[in-house]
Formats: C-alpha cells, sequence, structure tokens
C-alpha cells in the first residue's frame, strides 16, 4: 500500500491546547501509528512544520516529539507548495488574519473554535474559503467524547421518548494567579476581552455543535453573563483587570423531534466541582433520564424511576444515585481530537466528507453573539439560520 507524506503548517503549537491536543495526541500520535489508513487504500502521514514567534520554544518542542522542522516565518511557510494544510491555535484574535493569509495562499485550512470574534469574519471566511476552492474545518472535539457519543445514541435509539428538558454544567476554579503554589491554569487572554478572551465566545462554540448535533438545532437563547474575579495576575506576575466575562447562564429553547426541549446551561471558571466531572449533562424525558459525562454515561428508565414524597420532617429515605446504569462503551474511538484530525486529513487527501467546516464554526461565533447581546439587552433572542457562508437570513 503506498504511503502519502501531507505537509501541515502549525500555528499556535506553544499553547496548551495546541501543544497537548493537537500536537501530541493527535498528529504525533497519528505519526507514531503509521498514518491514517485511505478508504480507497494505501495512508497518508501528516508532515509537520510547528510555526510560532519563539524559535527556543519550537525547537524545544520539536526535539521532545521527533519533529524536524520548524519556523518563526509564517508566510514562508505559508509560500510552500509541499505543505498543503494551514493549522491555527492561536489566539482568537489573530486567527482571522492568519487564516485569511492561508486561504489566500491555497492552503486547506483547520482550526481551533471560536473560528473568529464576529459572525462577519467567521462568514467572510466561509466566503473566501469556497470561492478559493480549499477544504476548511473547525474542532467540534466534543461530538467524539465517548460520554457524549453514548447519549447521541441514546437519542437516535429513542431511549427518552419525548425529550422535556437538558442541564449543563460546565466548569472549575480557575486560580487567580495570587497564589504562589497554584499558578493559574488558563493563559491571561482568556480574561481580556481586548484579546478574544471570554468564557461566552469561548464555551458558546462547543454549545451550539453539541446542542445541535445531539438534542435539536438551537432556536432562540437568554444569557446573563458575569465577571466574577475583576482581577488577576498574568504569566509575568502582574496584575491586571479582568474585562472578559469568566462566567455565562444560559437557557436555550432546541427544536426537538418531538417539540421544542429547554436546555439550561452554566458555563464558569469561577465554580468548584461537586459532580462527577467537568462537563455534566442531563438529559430528561418521558420516557428515560441520562447523565453524561466526558466518557461515561448513565440512565434510568422510567421502569427504574423513583416515586419520592415531599416531607421535609423526616430523613430521606432514599438513595437518589441507586437505580441508575452504565451505558457500556461500543468501541474506543481514543482522543476526541484525533479522532477529527483524521477525518480531516481523510478530507483533505481522499474527499471524504467533513461536516465540521466553516459555517459550521460561525454557527458557533453566532451564537455567542446572540448570547451576549441578550446579556446586555436583558431579553431573549432568537438565532436565525446562517445561509451557506453568505449571510445571515431572518
Amino acid at each position: 500500500m503506498a504511503t502519502r507524506r501531507i505537509g501541515v503548517i502549525m500555528n499556535g503549537v506553544t499553547g496548551r491546547m495546541g501543544l497537548n491536543q493537537h500536537l501530541v495526541r493527535s498528529i504525533v500520535a497519528i505519526r507514531q501509528q503509521g498514518g491514517v489508513t485511505l478508504p480507497g487504500g494505501g495512508t497518508v502521514v501528516p508532515d509537520p512544520i510547528l510555526v510560532g514567534r519563539s524559535e527556543a520554544k519550537l525547537r524545544e518542542i520539536a526535539r521532545a516529539h521527533g519533529i524536524a522542522r520548524v519556523s518563526t516565518d509564517l508566510d514562508s511557510g505559508l509560500a510552500n507548495p509541499a505543505d498543503a494544510i494551514y493549522f491555527d491555535a492561536t489566539v482568537t484574535s489573530a486567527r482571522v488574519d492568519h487564516v485569511r493569509q492561508a486561504i489566500a495562499a491555497g492552503k486547506h485550512v483547520y482550526c481551533e473554535k471560536p473560528l473568529a470574534p464576529t459572525t462577519a469574519e467567521a462568514l467572510d471566511l466561509a466566503h473566501r474559503a469556497r470561492r478559493a476552492g480549499v477544504k476548511h474545518g473547525v474542532v467540534q472535539d466534543k461530538l467524539f467524547l465517548p460520554g457524549i457519543r453514548k447519549l447521541k445514541r441514546l437519542v437516535d435509539d429513542g431511549f427518552f421518548g419525548r425529550i422535556l428538558s437538558v442541564r449543563g454544567e460546565f466548569g472549575y476554579w480557575v486560580f487567580e494567579g495570587t497564589d504562589d503554589d497554584r499558578p493559574p491554569q488558563r493563559p491571561s487572554w482568556n480574561y481580556r476581552k481586548e484579546d478574544g478572551g471570554g468564557i461566552i465566545l469561548d464555551m458558546f462554540a462547543h454549545w451550539r455543535y453539541l446542542l445541535d448535533h445531539t438534542l435539536g438545532a438551537v432556536g432562540a437563547v437568554q444569557c446573563t453573563g458575569a465577571t466574577h474575579i475583576p482581577e488577576r495576575v498574568d504569566e509575568s506576575g502582574r496584575r491586571y483587570a479582568a474585562t472578559a466575562d469568566d462566567a455565562a447562564y444560559a437557557t436555550f429553547v432546541l427544536a426537538g423531534r418531538d417539540g421544542d426541549i429547554v436546555a439550561q446551561f452554566n458555563s464558569s471558571w469561577a465554580v468548584r466541582v461537586y459532580r462527577d466531572d467537568l462537563l455534566q449533562i442531563q438529559v430528561d424525558g418521558t420516557l428515560g433520564s441520562a447523565v453524561a459525562g466526558l466518557r461515561g454515561c448513565k440512565t434510568q428508565s422510567r421502569a427504574e424511576t423513583l416515586r419520592p414524597v415531599w416531607n421535609p420532617d423526616g430523613p430521606n429515605p432514599f438513595d437518589f444515585y441507586d437505580h441508575w446504569r452504565e451505558v457500556p462503551d461500543s468501541g474506543d474511538v481514543g482522543n476526541a481530537f484525533k479522532a477529527q484530525w483524521e477525518m480531516f486529513l481523510r478530507h483533505v487527501a481522499a474527499d471524504e466528507p467533513f461536516p465540521h467546516d466553516f459555517v459550521e464554526g460561525a454557527k458557533g461565533v453566532q451564537l455567542a453573539e446572540l448570547g451576549m447581546q441578550s446579556w446586555a439587552e436583558r431579553r431573549w433572542i432568537d438565532v436565525p439560520p446562517l445561509r451557506n457562508g453568505e449571510g445571515v437570513r431572518g
């Protein structure tokens, strides 16, 4: 079987997500397994060039993972016809310009979310990519998590009956930088609006594709955001004002198969975890309920549902955590980011379908913008459909 090399320009691999999820657990892992098998036979092996501002950091990463090529010159990388794919995991505020350059250079583009700071910019990127005839995609990793895949299987099998409501809890305490022994788990730009930070822009991109593709299309949003921690300490030890939201409390209306579904999502970097996972989603329906995390999913059918009666004057007789059943695994897909990288490589190399394109990425940005509008205006906002990369209808 023939092995085909495909050059990948990776911009932003010195950051946490770019390094851990995209380089080490995706591209390096794919190289170690011998590449990605193509449907018509043969394999495609990614050959990355690491691009960024610090040559010393890039060379250190490259040496640690057996990568031969690094560069601090993005323009020269984009000019190399041997590198067909551009990947972007830089800060949100810089992404649009980088992606426009890559499209103009004729590169296929895959990037982190959010695709852009605004819906108009995201749709502009979709339009440019379509005109240039290049393939394009945005990370939508949570669809590939084992827990979410199990939840989707339950929905498709009709386990819930008519789905009534969804409750999502996401977040954890991100340290402010004032504790010497506990540095922040997220970079400081996440808390500066001027740099593309904020939990609404970051996480609503996830909630949009997760809800759309698992439970029902998002049709309306009501959101209240907050900046609970007004001051933090950056990577250099300097105090700075947090200008971006670090929590969001939202309600969405979804178009379910059997009617509207109400979905409530709390997202916060200022919350302490008392649940099974950093992300937990409960779905309640007429025939049963499920609670899904990143990897696991438990169900309670109507027949197994307890029958409590309100009585505050005596001890609770029930163990509410009992009578839930673990949904079995149906085959390990491995790392969610790696699974989507393999899809995109097959999309480029063999023209296999890839549904997570720039228009899908624009939908996530749209929901974030409408969530922020809802917060500012203190009202419900309808979510109009997006045309295929051309603009907003409605």
